[in-house]
């Protein structure tokens, strides 16, 4: 069994180099600058890990890992051009360096070449693979247009926020792991133990997130602290902001929400910071944790496979990047 931090140092290895033809250069070379940034590599090192849980670390799994690699950071460089972001990992995004339509053509020649590395797999499992890699980007692509419809819809739930949040992070995430497990030979009740394992691990991970966002130290987080609030996204901490405020609270945190005012950000976390936001997304994360880890523990294999997947739990909800 390898550590989570041994997989990613050996994926990272696999990882490095050209993903992309030279030429034209115009098309090409903006997504090895992305690739280039970085990342932390986590859905990919998910795959290999929920490979491993069941079996040795099957040479198809790295094939599998890179596309689904590829695949996230196409969805980063499009979901930049809509949140009109100027940052990603601390440098400029790509649309802001090489212009929308190249960020646009960047990202959906990303995507193809995912599929190249899916049509590597061995041709026993490759209807298995697809069908879970498939149905799970169309997920991804709903959640997103959801996150969007939210932004212009003026009340959304809290169980609205979740579902959305499980299509656009979480299945990805859950996928990941399925996408090895199926590669390890796993059964159908462990596949699907490992699937609830990531996409409850994945909800928590967005709460993180959002938390991160208003909250953390941008140069370690690598993005403007209150990118959400300048959106005026609807995250875990404005729903629950807004469910709990004084009524004169509630009255201003929805004017500001409306405004696009110098100090917008600074007054809404000050208004978050009022209502608790902060303590009450860390009670909500560490319920969905519990949740997945409970579901780590209903999978039929020895207690020591499962370790490396409780490490990587801590390290993804307690992160501060």
């Amino acid at each position: 069994m390898h550590t989570f931090k041994e997989l990613i140092s050996s994926f990272s290895e696999h990882f490095a180099g050209r993903h992309f033809p030279a030429s034209p250069a115009s098309l090409y070379d903006p997504g090895e600058y992305f690739l280039g940034l970085g990342g932390k590599r986590i859905r990919p090192v998910m795959c290999l890990m929920g490979n491993e849980l069941f079996d040795a670390i099957h040479p198809d799994a790295y094939h599998v890992a890179t596309a689904i690699e590829l695949f996230h950071n196409f969805t980063l460089i499009h979901d930049d051009i809509m949140d009109a972001a100027s940052l990603r990992r601390g440098m400029e995004t790509v649309h802001k360096k090489y212009g929308e339509s190249t960020a646009l053509l960047t990202g959906d020649v990303m995507m193809i070449q995912s599929y190249e590395y899916l049509n590597k797999i061995n041709a026993a499992n490759i209807h298995s693979i697809l069908q879970l890699f498939n149905v799970t980007a169309k997920q991804v692509c709903e959640g997103q247009q959801l996150d969007m419809d939210f932004e212009k819809q003026a009340v959304v739930s809290l169980e609205e926020y979740i579902e959305m949040i499980g299509l656009k992070t979480s299945v990805l995430l859950a996928a990941s792991l399925e996408l090895g497990a199926i590669l390890g030979g796993a059964s159908a009740h462990n596949r699907d133990h490992l699937y609830a394992f990531g996409k409850n691990l994945g909800i928590a991970f967005q709460i993180q997130d959002d938390y991160l966002d208003a909250f953390g130290d941008p140069e370690k987080f690598g993005k403007e602290v209150g990118g959400d609030i300048k959106q005026n996204k609807k995250t875990f901490l404005l729903l629950h902001a807004l469910e709990v405020a004084t009524p004169e609270q509630k009255i201003r945190l929805q004017n500001l929400m409306q405004e696009n005012a110098p100090n917008k950000v600074a007054e809404v976390l000050e208004l978050f910071k009022a209502c608790n936001v902060d303590a009450w997304a860390n009670s909500l994360k560490e319920k969905y944790l519990q949740t997945a880890l409970q579901h780590l523990e209903d999978i039929a294999v020895v207690s020591s496979r499962k370790q490396p997947l409780i490490e990587l739990a801590g390290f993804l909800i307690q992160r501060d990047y």
